[in-house]
């Protein structure tokens, strides 16, 4: 039963951790670059729950889909792709939105460990409210907080 589990639990764990690299690479390349136009709401004070950068969230979704289509159409290992894609989905919203930007219906900043990382380097991300001159994209995975300060007061 649990070697059963193994293939499709490594497809997954690799999924999402190749989902963080691109989507640290997208953050940086696209929505920083010619997608700032939808990007830059999320830079801005937001009116109401949703803003226009929340539209990055459909193509993805709609790949994620058409994967586990596919894959439980015709090349399983596709199935667990997008499964991979929609944990990245789940862990991105519960992190980046919920913790970082407290869209939750409770406010949460954690006082130590990983998730202080993760929130405080977002923070320092959104120091900047440009298009230029901002740091850390990555959502699930943060430098050291002290090196992305370093780097903020260099581009400044």
């Amino acid at each position: 039963m649990i070697e059963d589990l193994a293939i499709p639990a490594a497809i997954i764990l690799a999924t999402v951790i190749a989902t963080e690299v691109a989507a640290a690479w997208i953050h940086r390349h696209v929505m920083h670059g010619w997608g700032w136009g939808w990007h830059r709401s999320h830079h801005e004070a937001r009116k109401g729950y949703f803003e226009r950068n929340d539209l990055y969230s459909l193509p993805f979704a709609a790949l994620s889909t058409a994967l586990c289509v596919l894959g439980s159409l015709f090349f399983m290992p596709l199935l667990w792709v997008g499964v991979g894609l929609s944990v990245y989905g789940l862990l991105y919203y519960l992190v980046h939105d919920g913790l970082v930007h407290q869209r939750w219906p409770f406010r949460y900043v954690p006082r130590s460990g990983y998730l202080r990382r993760l929130y405080q380097a977002h923070r320092l991300h959104h120091a900047v409210n440009t298009k230029e001159g901002a740091v850390s994209f990555g959502f699930l995975f943060a430098r050291p907080v002290a090196e992305i300060r370093r780097e903020l007061q260099r581009s400044d």
